[in-house]
């Protein structure tokens, strides 16, 4: 693979970063740089802009209205958008769903719902975890028991990031408990207005609301909204988490995020010399720096494949891993480059006229320090991602 940029790539590059001056809106960076929630209306507002320029999907085939990018246009968008500050897209109908109904679902529901995903009209959530099942999904218990034409769905999803937006939910049900565990589930779309649907918070250390139980009580689906083949739901599921493996990794968001930690780390320190200048400190800045663009180049192997139709295989396993590994250290390095700014409520802290204390990088920092501890165990935990890698390379 040629990793030079060539002048084609080097236009769209100019391209995207023109389009980010000029629509990104300056609030919305902000509050990226800063840490703080966008919300609905915030991504919302993102989502739109991306739609109207064409590149909103840009791993979708052009025939449903995506901008069907090789691997080094999404590459550079990726990196270009996350030193820019711009949100990521909330990945759930975009870039999770809507593979699985390209390549799975029936026309119908690709011409019903792909749209729908575009314009924003739908958002979606993803109903995989329960309390008993979440490294180990194929344990789980929410069944759905067909009636007619509908399925009658009971049981309970959690972690369920976003949920409180909405409109949609696609989820993993068992619908033949006799079977073996990975052959009697199947892969449900479910209208979170349906009687029944009860979503309940699940506030995080830091007070925020981002995750949610989802509880569904005799919760009436029509069978239309069954994806491919009844208990063949654990083969688009793992097509899914290959996806999302693959968005984990964070790339881009990485290599801004050492480039932030590059800028802290060369400040000068009351009463002292430059954090870059330790020894020590630097040499971890180096070897992170050499596993991103190794892992770099992996991800660039991988949506390769990906654009032309193939599922990632093992690889996405590797990309999770490392990428979470990576983006953790590189939110270790930051929280020690903030120092005792980094403290984890120092936000709260105030002094003099309400400021809040310490340099403007530091705010966030503590923030998301903790909360992408997060990362090594949602999307399949590390350790199940070693177990697999295993298996395969290894015939373990």
């Amino acid at each position: 693979m040629d990793l030079s940029y060539s002048p084609e790539d080097i236009a769209f590059r100019d391209e995207v970063r023109a389009f980010l001056a000029e629509k990104l809106p300056k609030d919305t960076a902000e509050k990226i740089r800063n840490g703080e929630e966008l919300g609905k209306e915030g991504q919302e507002r993102w989502h739109a802009l991306l739609n109207e320029k064409g590149w909103l999907a840009p791993n979708w085939p052009k025939e449903f209205g995506g901008a069907e990018w090789n691997a080094v246009q999404r590459h550079i968008f990726e990196e270009e958008c996350a030193f820019a500050n711009a949100p990521r897209i909330v990945p759930f109908g975009l870039s999770m769903l809507a593979p699985v109904l390209q390549k799975f679902g029936s026309k119908a529901q690709c011409d019903h719902y792909l749209p729908r995903i575009l314009d924003g009209t739908d958002w979606w959530c993803q109903g995989y975890s329960e309390p008993g099942a979440g490294s180990d999904l194929a344990s789980l218990k929410t069944r759905a028991v067909r009636e007619g034409d509908h399925y009658i769905v009971n049981g309970q999803k959690t972690w369920t990031t976003l949920g409180q937006y909405a409109d949609w939910i696609f989820c993993l049900v068992r619908t033949d408990p006799d079977a073996k565990q990975q052959e009697g589930i199947s892969f449900l779309l479910i209208d979170m207005a349906t009687p029944g649907v009860e979503v309940r918070p699940i506030i995080l250390l830091d007070g925020t609301h981002e995750v949610n139980e989802v509880w569904f009580t005799d919760v009436k689906v029509p069978v239309e909204n069954l994806v491919g083949e009844e208990n063949k739901g654990w083969t688009y599921a793992k097509y899914l988490l290959t996806h999302e493996r693959t968005n984990i990794a964070g790339v881009g968001a990485s290599a801004a995020g050492l480039d932030a930690v590059k800028r802290m780390a060369r400040a000068e320190m009351s009463g002292g010399k430059p954090l870059m200048q330790n020894p020590q400190f630097a040499a971890r800045i180096a070897q992170v720096e050499i596993d991103l663009m190794a892992m770099s180049t992996t991800n660039l192997r991988i949506i390769s494949k990906a654009a032309v139709g193939q599922a990632p295989g093992v690889e996405a396993s590797m990309l999770k891993v490392k990428g979470t590994i990576i983006r953790q250290e590189i939110n270790d390095l930051a929280r020690r480059a903030a120092g005792p700014y980094a403290m984890p409520f120092a936000s709260e802290m105030v002094e003099g006229d309400n400021d809040p204390i310490g340099p403007d990088y530091a705010g966030p920092v503590a923030a998301q320090y903790f909360n992408y501890r997060k990362l090594s165990i949602f999307g399949g935990s590390n350790e199940i991602q070693r177990g697999i890698i295993a298996k395969v390379k290894m015939g373990g």
